[in-house]
Parts: structure tokens; sequence; C-alpha cells
């Protein structure tokens, strides 16, 4: 039998790219012949992790939809028509077995051109509330793999399968390295420990609320390990200086998440599908603070499905800069509130679901080749 040939298409951020990659690196465990290859989009930041992962990839000149001033979607509007026919040119190339969806500007042409070459599609949808691309692609989807209960309001329930959200592979190795972990971040045993994660590119409100109350976090003996993403870094670092860096262990990005969840007491984060999924699996008590940036306010939908179930606790991003600090510091001198949220979250994960996904691509090829 010929080696499969597999086209992954999205990215954008690290919580489309991340599992899209795990989902590529199980599919090279199981089968190792198989040919990949990622579409994403041009200027963003797959087309530096991707190849990083030892995938090739093929870049669409594609971009979001401006909402706010709608005469810039004229050239958006342009840039779509080229994706859409590079997209065709790149699977009549490529000519894959199937075509999987993780979400993210590229995702859409790539998908909307193999449905109309006959291709398969597979959708991966991360959030509990879907967009509206995913919902017009799933017509044309065989399968649409998710990680929420109820999604039959977006999808047809004949094409759902709840199989989580893959996270990256090294997560869960040290789980049970505290110790060691606070150890790589210079920190001190017996102290609590408080992770900030505002996503790859960073998130202003989390920054500005930690830099407006940092010292109340040292006064209390709070330890403090924070991402800020790449366009807040300079800011952060510049104004860590009247700290000796003391406590605080800063810098644009991590790159052993494993070790900054391991050393983690509490963690406050967006409420980005990746980042709930690592959350879950690692039993992680969390603040989530959702984006206010993002499309059907999604975010917010994603932290409320845990909240509901105390599994988090949830500051509005518009109350942040007010509540953050003091929310967060109440809740990590509460030891047994800290255990609550991690008993309800570990019930929340969704485990080995790259290998999920990946039995359904099996399958989708299998019966296009019978």
């Amino acid at each position: 039998m010929k080696p499969f040939r597999i086209i992954i298409s999205g990215g954008g951020t690290g919580g489309h790219i991340f599992p899209a990659v795990s989902i590529a690196n199980t599919i090279k465990k199981r089968l190792p012949e198989t040919e990949i290859l990622f579409v994403g989009a041009e200027d963003r930041m797959e087309m530096e992790k991707v190849p990083a992962a030892g995938y090739n990839i093929v870049g669409l000149p594609v971009s979001g939809f401006d909402r706010k001033h709608l005469l810039n979607n004229v050239k958006v509007f342009g840039r779509l028509i080229n994706s859409l026919s590079l997209a065709k040119k790149t699977i009549q190339k490529f000519r894959p077995d199937i075509v999987v969806g993780v979400g993210g500007y590229a995702s859409g042409p790539t998908l909307w051109s193999a449905a109309s070459l006959g291709i398969p599609t597979l959708i991966q949808e991360q959030n509990s509330y879907a967009g509206i691309t995913n919902k017009l692609l799933a017509k044309k989807a065989c399968k649409v793999c998710v990680a929420y209960e109820n999604m039959e309001r977006f999808f047809p329930a004949e094409k759902l399968i709840v199989t989580g959200n893959p996270v990256r592979d090294d997560l869960t190795d040290a789980k049970d390295r505290k110790a060691e972990a606070l150890d790589f971040f210079s920190l001190q045993k017996g102290e609590k420990t408080m992770l900030i994660v505002g996503g790859s590119l960073g998130a202003r409100t989390i920054n500005q609320s930690i830099q407006s109350d940092l010292d109340q976090l040292l006064n209390a003996g709070i330890q403090v390990i924070w991402q800020t993403g790449k366009y807040y870094y300079k800011q952060a670092e510049d104004f860590l200086h009247n700290y000796n860096k003391r406590a605080v262990w800063c810098s644009a990005f991590i790159n052993r998440m494993d070790y900054a969840y391991a050393a983690a007491d509490l963690v406050v984060s967006r409420a980005g599908a990746s980042s709930i999924s690592e959350l879950c699996l690692l039993e992680k008590p969390a603040i989530l603070i959702p984006s206010p940036n993002v499309a059907e306010d999604h975010q917010t939908k994603n932290a409320l499905a845990l909240v509901n179930k105390e599994a988090a606790v949830m500051v509005r991003d518009s109350e942040a800069r007010e509540k953050l600090v003091t929310t967060a510091l109440s809740l990590i001198r509460n030891d047994e509130k800290l255990r609550l949220l991690s008993n309800n979250i570990s019930t929340l994960a969704q485990r080995n679901s790259a290998e999920r996904i990946v039995n359904e691509i099996i399958k989708i090829i299998d019966a296009t080749n019978v």
C-alpha cells in the first residue's frame, strides 16, 4: 500500500499550531512513511514554528477580516481570492488523501479548496463555540473532532466525535518534578508560585495588571513566572530593573512549559482552547481572563464551561486591572480552594486526543480508498 499523503492547515497562534504539530507527530509515529505538508498564513508564527518541528509548510497570503475598519476588507478579500487559488494549486500538486483543518486563517481556503476538488476533509474544532468558517466547512467535512460536549448546536450530530484538543507532547513529562522545575527558574522551594501566561503574542491587559500590582504579590511572598509575549517583553524587562528580578522569572516566551506548569501552584491565563486543554490535563488551578478580541467572544464561553463546573475562576478583561491580583492572592493562599479547582478541572481532561484524532483520519482515508 502506498504511503498516505496528508495536508494539515491552520495556525496563527500557538493554540492552533501546537495541536497541529501534535497530530502530525502522532501520524509519523504510527505511520512513518506518511508525507505531511502544512499550509499556513504566510505572515504568521506557523511559518517559523512548523519548520522548527521538522515539517514543510506553504504560506497563503490570507488574513482576517477587519471589523473596525471595513474599507480595509477590500484588500482582505483580494488576499482571500489569491489564497483560494494558491490552496487549490497546492492541493492539486501534493495530491493529499485527506486535508485536516485545525483553525486559523489558512484553514478556511485550504479546506474549502479540498472539498471543491473532492478531497475528504476533517475539522478539529478546539473551542466550545464554533466560528462561522468552521460551521460552513463542516457541511462538506467527513468528521468534526471537538473538545466539548453539546456541539450539535453548530455541527451535524452524525459527524461529531469528542476527542479533546491535543497538547504539546512534552507537557506531562515534568508533572511531578516541581523541585527540578523551580531550580530551572531559580526560584525557592516551599514558596507559592504563580505562572502568568498571555499566549505566544502576549496579552496587554494581563501584563499591565501584573505591572500595576507586582508589589502586592512579592510582598505576600509569591514567586512569579511571567511570560509576557513578544510584543510586551521589552516594557516588562525595563519595568523589572527596579526589582532586581527578585522572585520573578520573566521572558517573552517559555521554552520549557512543562517546567512552568510543574512549578506553578496557580496559573493566570487567557482562555484559549489549547491552554484550557493543558490546564485540564495537568490538573492546574487557574484564573482565566478571556480575550475580548476574538471571534464570537469564544474565550468567554470556553472559560464559563469551566467556571460552571467549579473548575476555574474567571476575571473579565475589563475588570482585570482592578481585580486580577487581589483575586489571585486570595486564591493562592486558600489551599482548600486550590485542591477543589484541581480536582474539578482534572475531571474535564480529554486524554490521548491526538491518537483519537489520528484514528479518525485513518478511518476516513481507508474508507475513501476502498
